[in-house]
Order: C-alpha cells, then sequence, then structure tokens
C-alpha cells in the first residue's frame, strides 16, 4: 500500500448507530452478513443512537471509549463501523482504537476485491479502491507532509504526500484508459447482437437474491453462487433457446445493496452497461426476506442511477420454498399481461413458467399464419424448415404449397431477403392496420 496503517485481522469488532435521519440508517443484519462475507470474525456488535453523528469520532466520545475498551478487552485488530466516514473521522478513531478501522464503504470495496475473477472486474475495483484512497493518504504520511532541511534528508521538491497523489493519479488515469478499451469491446459485442437481431435479458436485483442459481438453473451454467452477499461480481452471459423466440443472451450482474458506494456505481459504469442496454430486466426478489419491499426500492433507485428506468422489467419473486404454502404462478395486470413470476431457482419449481413469460413478452413480434408458395419456391420452403417454423404442411387445389408457419417476425423478414422474395407478400403493411 502507499502509505502505513494499523494491521488488519479477523477479529473484528461492529459499530452500529440508529440515526435520526431515515435516509442514512442501515440495517444491522445486513452489516453483519457484510462483515462475514468479507471474512472477518465478530466479536462484539457495539449499538447506541444519535441524534447528530460527531465530527471528531462519528460516535459520542464516552460511546468510542467504550468501543476501545471492547477492543482491548477481545484483543481485535479491526473495528467497522456501519456507516461511513470521513477521513478525519477514521483517523481519530485508529488513533483511539489502537487498530485498524473500516468504514462501510471500505468494507464493500474489500469484499469486492476479493471476489473480482475477470481482468476487467480487478480493474474496476481497483479503481474504486484508489479513488477512495486518494482522500485518505493524508493519515499515513503525517510525518513527511513537510520537507526538511539539511544535508541528505532535503526533498526532490515535493512532499511525500504529492508524490504519492501523483502516483495515483498517474495509476487511476492508466486505468481508465485500460477500461475504455474494455467498454470499447463490450460495445462491439452488443452491437453484433443487435445486428443479429438477439434480445439480451439481465437479472437484477438486491445482492444474495439468487441470480446466479436461477442463471445455472436456466442456462446449465456452473457459476459460482454461495448464500452470501457479492458472491457474483464479474458479469457472466450465456446463450439460452426459448420458445417461439429463438437464441436470447442471458446475462448474471452484480447485486445491488442498500447505498451502494457511488464510487463503486462509477467504476462497474462499463459492466453495469450491459443492464442499460439489455432488450427485458428480470428483477429477482428474496420473496422471504423481511426487507423485502426495502430492497424492491433499493434496486429501483439504481436502475434510475445507470439510466436503466425505463427498460421493461418483469419481478421475479424467488425462494417461494421457504414461504411454505406458496405455489409457482404467474401474476397478470388488468390487461392480461405478466406482471410478475413466483418460483423457487434452488429446487427449479416454476422456472417452466418463467421461460413461458419471458417468450410472451419478448414474442409481441411472433408470426403465426399460412403462407402460400408457389411449386418453385423450395428453396424459401427449406430454409423455413431449416428455422424449425412449420407447425403444418397441404397442398391446395392449385398445386402449391399451404404451410402453417411460427416463427419471430424477424427471421422471417431474413429468410425472405435471402429467397429474394418482397415482404409486402406475406406480412402486412403498416396501413393495414390502422383503424
Amino acid at each position: 500500500m502507499f502509505f502505513e496503517r494499523p494491521d488488519s485481522g479477523e477479529v473484528a469488532i461492529l459499530v452500529h448507530l440508529d440515526l435520526a435521519d431515515d435516509s442514512q440508517r442501515e440495517d444491522p443484519k445486513e452489516f453483519e452478513e457484510l462483515a462475514l462475507s468479507a471474512g472477518a470474525d465478530p466479536v462484539a456488535l457495539v449499538v447506541g443512537s444519535r441524534k447528530r453523528i460527531s465530527s471528531r469520532y462519528f460516535v459520542g466520545e464516552g460511546k468510542a471509549q467504550e468501543i476501545a475498551e471492547i477492543a482491548r478487552q477481545h484483543d481485535a485488530k479491526l473495528v467497522l463501523f456501519n456507516h461511513s466516514l470521513s477521513p478525519s473521522q477514521e483517523r481519530n478513531l485508529e488513533r483511539l482504537f489502537e487498530c485498524r478501522v473500516l468504514d462501510r464503504t471500505g468494507l464493500i470495496l474489500d469484499i469486492f476485491a476479493q471476489r473480482a475473477r475477470t481482468y476487467e472486474g480487478k480493474l474496476q475495483v481497483e479503481l474504486a479502491q484508489l479513488e477512495h484512497m486518494s482522500t485518505r493518504l493524508v493519515r499515513g504520511w503525517t510525518h513527511l507532509e513537510r520537507q526538511k532541511g539539511g544535508i541528505g534528508l532535503r526533498g526532490p521538491g515535493e512532499t511525500q504526500l504529492e508524490t504519492d497523489r501523483r502516483l495515483l493519479r498517474v495509476r487511476i488515469k492508466s486505468i481508465l484508459g485500460r477500461l475504455d478499451k474494455v467498454r470499447k469491446q463490450r460495445d462491439q459485442g452488443r452491437r453484433q447482437r443487435q445486428r443479429a437481431a438477439i434480445s439480451t435479458v439481465s437479472l437484477v436485483g438486491y445482492t444474495n437474491a439468487g441470480k446466479s442459481t436461477l442463471f445455472n438453473r436456466m442456462t446449465e451454467s456452473q457459476v459460482f453462487a454461495a448464500d452470501q452477499l457479492f458472491a457474483t461480481l464479474d458479469p457472466t452471459l450465456r446463450r439460452v433457446e426459448v420458445e417461439d423466440i429463438g437464441s436470447v443472451v442471458l446475462a448474471d450482474t452484480v447485486g445491488f445493496i442498500r447505498h451502494l458506494p457511488h464510487k463503486l456505481v462509477e467504476a462497474f459504469r462499463a459492466t453495469l452497461q450491459e443492464t442499460v442496454e439489455s432488450t427485458l430486466l428480470l428483477h429477482l426478489i428474496d420473496a422471504a426476506s423481511p426487507e423485502r419491499d426495502e430492497n424492491i426500492a433499493q434496486v429501483e433507485l439504481v436502475l434510475g442511477e445507470i439510466g436503466a428506468e425505463s427498460i421493461p422489467v418483469l419481478e421475479v419473486y424467488n425462494k417461494i420454498d421457504l414461504l411454505g404454502e406458496a405455489r409457482p404462478r404467474i401474476d397478470r395486470d388488468a390487461e392480461g399481461r405478466p406482471q410478475r413470476v413466483w418460483l423457487s431457482a434452488a429446487s427449479g419449481a416454476g422456472v417452466e413458467l418463467l421461460f413461458q413469460t419471458i417468450a410472451e413478452l419478448l414474442g409481441d413480434e411472433v408470426v403465426h399464419q399460412e403462407l402460400h408458395l408457389t411449386p418453385n419456391e423450395g428453396a424459401f420452403r427449406a430454409q423455413l424448415y431449416a428455422q424449425g417454423a412449420v407447425l403444418s404442411e397441404q397442398v391446395d387445389e392449385q398445386g402449391g404449397l399451404v404451410l402453417e408457419v411460427r416463427l419471430q417476425k424477424r427471421d422471417l423478414l431474413q429468410i425472405l431477403t435471402r429467397a429474394g422474395i418482397h415482404a409486402d407478400r406475406f406480412l402486412p403493411t403498416p396501413a393495414e392496420h390502422s383503424w
């Protein structure tokens, strides 16, 4: 690292405050899960309430002394706060506790650093860490803030702090350049899928809602899935076949969380762009979670922040096996359009209903009709059979063929173009749909 800090360890003290401001409130149970996901060994949870945070210690001075005593009793090397701390507050607390202090943002960054596997993911995590670190350099270099005079003690013209800030800026600029290349590669892949008219369906939702388990169930893949926060960090794309639709790209994305650090949202914009460019979003919801409604609101908030609020969303209520009497089903609105699907990704119950619903939502352009072919249009007939679109075939009185077909409109247009047949012959013009 660029600066000296107290050694970290796994034995940790957790600190949670109930604040008067509802917008700053956090969930202590989720905080404990975050600590466990990071590999910490929580030995004590210190709770309290406060109307206003202290500019010096965040908590009151008496509470800070209490936490320091508990840390000494347990020989803790790490104190985790379920809140965002300023650099000066972290510095003051570390001096008092004589151990490492980490806030909620730093804890999430550490989990992300452990989970990153791909080249892009590691770059994004490092970018977020460096930007977070840049405001905290002063803590470790207070003894080198000023240059010293005398032979052998004169600096190169800038303080050690200035040197490290410059090194950070250079590294951040380098990472941004590499991520820009990755973004262009992703954009190229998306453009190729758009030219091939392949829809993209993205799984989004609160962390630990079961996205990777459902992804594995739908794609028969082996993506890492675990009952822990942020088990998935790197996006995964797989092609699946949906009846009447054909090939669809399914994307498994990073989970959202309450008060997701803005630095992470910015750093992972290239990854989240996959969500923004999707045809349909599957918002996976833990149906058994006591904080279900709050988690739904947080996901919708992040979707709005990344510019994905206008994309069609299907709510998927997962883990119904934990609800007792719940059964797989599809809920529809007054017009009969699917709004939510209830299923269990772990057992597979209801997954077929999800495929059915995806086909229904993406299949607005499905053509199901009879095509009258002349005897010399055998090549066109062969392409329809190759597409698997022919349901039945008959011969009319004139010796022509009558085919009952069902396929995507875009696929029919592609076959017509290859066969040199004008689309107006089989597909109605827009004027024919006017009322």
